[in-house]
């Protein structure tokens, strides 16, 4: 070797080190700006003392380049340096997903040549998205749950080496169409539009993309036939094409899709029949074909499946019988063939694998028996038969299943006694067996069915009395017994059913005098006509202008006094008025007695209590304005001079009704939140109505302190003192719903908004219908809906909630107004009393605003137009009920969406007798949670056994 090669050599090896040496430096200021520009607990992991290399979520070559970067939910805020590649210029991995970094798409990022993973999925990114053609390398691009915006970035379709693409939930994109040249990404395996504003045609040349294990494009406009090419697809798992306007018959050819697990049509415009090649698909688990219009008969091929979980035919045109020996060879999970037109008996098998959750054949022409078999179905959970032409009788054991909360068989013809067994029914919330032929005794032991909601035997022919013991069905709400036979007098202990939201007798041969008690139910509705009762209308009655409840009664009269001019009811006679009369003198005469002795106990303690005031000196007042009374209600690891200490102006986070709200970060690392609830200036504005008033909030406290329930949030303790009241509650670290819906951050989506709207429901049904006595928060509002780091709801701010006095059984009312403007129920805002109806009324604007993204009051509305006038104009028909969700929310959702509309809409019935109850709302919304078959229609969504086929690959290692 030459001297002048050894000098170039030796150079260059000096430069390169230069070079390295440099670069190190030049990486390490990017973890300079990350911590100026970004914040985040998480980014204490970067101590810049530590080599890079060693810093957690980074990773480098052997050259000591960083080649990876992976923040993913590191739930980081701020600014991501746009130029990553200026420090990282061999950077191949990029995980940024589910943090909350402002700004565009950081454009600089197709500097980054090497780049082969991409993921920045729910970062809360605007913006368009530049030519990414430079980004050859690219393997990985999730850029789902974005608000990218603009036109589409059809530069995508040239990077020939991506194995998956994702734009899930990107709903503000220009309409855009898939262009032919799709079949260039000939690796890819997983492509993911859903809900990305795709319309027009499904190009045929996508048949050529035959790597393809995951082809997702529902929740856009897609229109025409579905391309029979996607029969090409021979690795295919998971096809969905649901909630699109896709039209003509399913084509043949899928059924050359051997591999296919998951297939979803619903909600579409296809006709014709279900290809018999589908149903003879050899791995197929989930076949969801409901709400279009096809016809023809049950897929027989379908009966001889091993593999089928869940089929969905629901809505409609099918026709003919379902073959008998359908469920004989697989393990069922979820069957809905309901609203179409089989007849003939029902497939007896169904429960074979002992799996199957929910047997849905509503609205059919299903004749014969139920099938012995579903006695064995131990694992169902909702069980509907009704409006079939089912006879027989009902079999004993169906009550003895041990996980039902749903059995509805009415409008059939089903015939015979209900059986005993229906005490055994413990876990049913709902049963449903109206317009049968129904007959004999019904049975005391339905005392038994302790979760029993709803009950409706109307319309058969039940006879005997009403057994005494359903006044034990706490729960109850809906009770109707009208059109049979039942014989007796109304039971005393119906009084008992607190929850009753609507009674119905009518139509019976009830006999004899109706209880006073009763009365205790109104104003909820209640129908005792067409029936053989005698005797005076009570006066509760008389008086809550419901006598129509009880006209088809010869026997029943007025009271003389009452001078009415009813003439549907005769007046009672003489010697029945000179009874009253002596028990009204007597009730009278000890009430006065009452009266007066509490006027002596008052004076007493009054002048008491003043003695004790004016004998108290100045010091010891002085003295009590720092002396705090503290009561804990758990156990405490902090000292309150750190929470006196930390009451400073910098750390409020908000106001509430009743004061400040601070963030108090403990020594110990916790974190809780402290509400100043009010204060006095002058020690001498301390009057003795305000040391009644704090006596009356301390027991009030201590009812709240000891609350535990997962939906409210927890009181550790209260500071009381005549100078201020503290309360210190837990810390809810994602604020309140108020900002997470109006705060624009982020958008929830709305299998989270479910979760949401059900844990508050959960909250409210605790405090009415667990507690003795019931407490009304009277100001449920988004602002007072507390968010933990799982978006799970908590129920807050119970500064002017009101314990309930339960006298005689009945909730009595406050008369201190109280709430907010929009939230309001309007019987309270004209009549300034608050029953546990108020707080259901406040909780269905708080649905509509979930539901809708608009807040309660809006200009839009009107001039003193709220969100429920708003609503209530736009649901007249369904294309109106529809503009009102929130269009931030997918497409896919939206039947899901509009069932919570509906019980949002009853929840703001103007009467409150026709709301529901909150332990019935809860029902409602279990029933329409969005994935009730352990499935949602997402990306992301699991069905049992398919998990693996649905869980996306977050780095090239999983591909």
């Amino acid at each position: 070797m030459t001297i002048q090669k050894i000098v170039t050599l030796v150079f260059f090896l000096t430069l390169s080190s230069f070079v390295q040496a440099t670069t190190k430096n030049d990486q390490s200021q990017f973890f300079v700006l990350m911590n100026k520009f970004a914040t985040g607990n998480s980014l204490s992991n970067w101590d810049i003392g530590k080599p890079i290399c060693q810093y957690k979520g980074v990773g480098c070559d052997e050259h000591g380049n960083v080649t990876k970067i992976d923040v993913s939910g590191w739930s980081l805020s701020g600014q991501f340096p746009d130029d990553v590649c200026t420090y990282f210029p061999r950077l191949q991995v990029l995980h940024l997903g589910h943090n909350n970094f402002l700004g565009d798409f950081p454009r600089q990022i197709t500097n980054c040549s090497f780049l082969e993973e991409l993921n920045m999925t729910a970062t809360s990114l605007t913006g368009q998205i530049p030519d990414l053609s430079s980004l050859q390398s690219l393997k990985l691009l999730d850029l789902s749950n974005n608000k990218l915006t603009g036109d589409f970035p059809l530069s995508i379709f040239n990077l020939t080496n991506l194995i998956l693409l994702n734009f899930n939930e990107n709903r503000q994109f220009n309409p855009w169409q898939l262009p032919e040249h799709i079949s260039r990404l000939t690796k890819l395996k997983w492509m993911v539009l859903t809900a990305c504003k795709l319309h027009g045609l499904i190009p045929i040349s996508i048949g050529n993309m035959t790597s393809l294990i995951d082809l997702e494009l529902s929740g856009n406009r897609l229109v025409g036939k579905v391309p029979r090419e996607l029969g090409k697809l021979k690795n295919l798992k998971l096809l969905e094409l649901y909630y699109n306007q896709l039209e003509g018959e399913i084509p043949a050819e899928l059924g050359n899709l051997t591999e296919l697990v998951d297939l979803d049509m619903s909600t579409n415009n296809l006709t014709g029949k279900v290809p018999e090649s589908i149903g003879r698909l050899p791995k197929l688990s989930v076949l969801q074909l409901y709400y279009n219009a096809l016809s023809g008969e049950f897929p027989s091929a379908l009966a001889n499946s091993t593999t089928l979980t869940i089929l969905s035919l629901y809505d409609n045109l099918f026709t003919g019988e379902v073959p008998q020996n359908f469920g004989l060879s697989s393990a069922l999970l979820a069957l809905d063939l309901s609203e179409n037109r089989f007849s003939g008996k029902l497939p007896p098998f169904l429960c074979n694998g002992g799996k199957l959750n929910y047997i849905l054949l509503l609205q059919n022409m299903f004749s014969g028996e139920l099938p012995e078999g579903y006695v064995k179905c131990e694992s169902v959970v909702r069980f509907r038969v009704n409006y079939n032409q089912l006879e027989g009788r009902i079999p004993e054991e169906l009550f003895t299943l041990p996980h039902v909360s749903i059995i509805d068989v009415s409008y059939n013809h089903f015939s015979g006694p209900i059986p005993t067994t229906i005490g055994s029914a413990k876990n049913l919330s709902e049963l449903f067996m109206q317009s049968n032929k129904l007959s004999g005794l019904l049975p005391f032991e339905i005392s038994g069915v302790t979760n029993l909601v709803k009950l409706d035997l109307s319309n058969n022919i039940l006879y005997g009395p009403i057994p005494s013991s359903v006044g034990n069905l706490k729960s109850l709400n809906l009770l109707l017994l009208q059109g049979n036979k039942f014989n007796s007098s109304i039971p005393e202990s119906l009084s008992s059913l607190k929850s009753l939201n609507y009674l119905d007798l009518s139509s019976n041969l009830l006999m004899g005098n109706i209880p006073e008690s009763l009365g205790e139910l109104l104003p909820n509705p209640m129908n005792l006509s067409n029936n053989l009762l005698s005797g005076p209308i009570p006066l509760l009655f008389i008086k809550g202008g419901v006598l129509e409840s009880f006209s088809g009664n010869p026997g029943l009269c007025l009271p003389s006094s009452l001078n009415s001019s009813d003439r549907n009811f005769q007046t009672c006679s003489h010697s029945y008025n000179h009874k009253k009369t002596n028990n009204i003198v007597w009730i009278i005469g000890t009430s006065v007695g009452i009266v007066i002795v509490g006027v002596i106990l008052f004076l007493k303690r009054y002048f008491g209590n003043k003695k004790v005031v004016v004998e108290q000196d100045d010091q010891s007042l002085s003295s009590s304005f720092y002396s705090y009374d503290v009561k804990s209600f758990h156990r405490l690891s902090f000292d309150q001079r750190e929470i006196f200490e930390a009451m400073v102006e910098k750390n409020i986070v908000g106001y509430g009704g009743s004061g400040a709200v601070y963030k108090i970060e403990l020594s110990n690392g916790g974190v809780v939140a402290a509400k100043k609830l009010w204060s006095h200036k002058h020690k001498h504005s301390v009057s003795e109505d305000q040391l009644v008033l704090d006596k009356e909030l301390k027991t009030e406290v201590e009812t709240l302190g000891n609350i535990r329930h997962k939906n409210i949030v927890k009181l550790y303790c209260y500071f009381s003192s005549l100078d201020c009241s503290l309360l210190v509650y837990e810390y809810m670290p994602n604020g309140n719903l108020w900002h997470a819906l109006h705060g624009g951050k982020f958008v929830l989506d709305w299998p989270i908004r479910h979760q949401i709207a059900l844990g508050i429901a959960q909250g409210l049904a605790y405090l009415h219908h667990d507690l003795n006595p019931p407490i009304i928060h009277r100001d449920i509002k988004s602002t007072n809906i507390l968010l933990d780091i799982d978006y799970q709801p908590k129920v807050a701010d119970f500064g002017i909630a009101k314990v309930l006095q339960a006298r005689g059984g009945k909730d009595s009312s406050t008369t201190v107004i109280a709430g907010t403007y929009g939230y309001l129920a309007p019987e309270y805002a004209y009549s300034s009393k608050a029953t546990t109806k108020c707080d259901v009324y406040s909780f269905g604007v708080v649905l509509m605003e979930l539901i809708t993204g608009k807040k309660p009051m809006e200009p839009e509305f009107g001039d003193n137009k709220n969100i429920v006038y708003w609503v209530s104009t736009k649901v007249e028909t369904k294309e109106g009920a529809f503009e009102v969700l929130d269009n931030k929310v997918s497409d896919s959702f939206k039947e899901d969406m509009i069932k919570v509309l509906r019980i949002a809409i009853r929840c703001t019935y103007s009467t409150p007798a026709q709301r529901p109850t909150m332990n019935e709302v809860v029902q409602l919304l279990i029933e329409a949670d969005p994935c009730k078959f352990n499935c949602c229609n997402m990306s992301n969504k699991k069905k049992s056994d398919t998990e693996e086929v649905i869980n996306k690959p977050k780095s090239i290692y999983d591909l």
